[in-house]
């Protein structure tokens, strides 16, 4: 279902919303999994070495979230 509260409300879900269906697009809609472990492995191995390290993102003015959390740090210091 749609995120149905106002663009900047703190109920708003369509972050995350984003995530779930870029995260089924690109990994699990073409996988099958034998074994839970093996799920939870992929999806750990998607997050931690992909989607956060390689992955570049829009929103981020097209850097990773590693690359974008670094800058911010280097902003702020």
């Amino acid at each position: 279902m749609p995120s149905m509260d106002k663009k900047g409300d703190c109920f708003d879900n369509a972050v995350v919303e984003s995530f779930f269906s870029t995260l089924k697009r690109e990994l699990l809609l073409d996988h099958v999994f034998h074994t839970r472990q093996e799920g939870r492995s992929q999806v750990f191995e998607y997050l931690e070495v992909f989607y956060n390290r390689q992955r570049r993102h829009s929103t981020l003015g097209y850097k990773t979230p590693l690359e974008f959390e670094q800058l911010s740090i280097h902003a702020v210091a």
